[in-house]
């Protein structure tokens, strides 16, 4: 006999796909009982919301990615600064 109920496994991967798509009502209801019942699976979707919402926020530029890879000019110029003091 199938559980009419979701287990903590299957919650989560549910929670993860609500986040791209749709879910079919019955589904979000089962859901919304388990959490209800279930801090952990409440826990996961809370996370899971904050992570999406802070991937949004990431600036995905080409300007910002470069300043956020490269090394800034003043330490370019200590490098400098010991290379050409340790050449000497």
């Amino acid at each position: 006999m199938k559980h009419w109920m979701f287990c903590c496994k299957d919650v989560s991967q549910k929670i993860s796909e609500s986040m791209d798509r749709t879910l079919p009502l019955h589904h979000r209801m089962f859901i919304r009982i388990h959490i209800l019942m279930c801090k952990y699976c409440l826990r996961f979707r809370r996370q899971l919301i904050i992570l999406r919402e802070a991937a949004r926020k990431i600036d995905l530029s080409p300007e910002a990615l470069d300043s956020a890879l490269g090394l800034s000019q003043e330490a370019r110029d200590r490098m400098k600064k010991t290379i050409e003091a340790q050449s000497a």
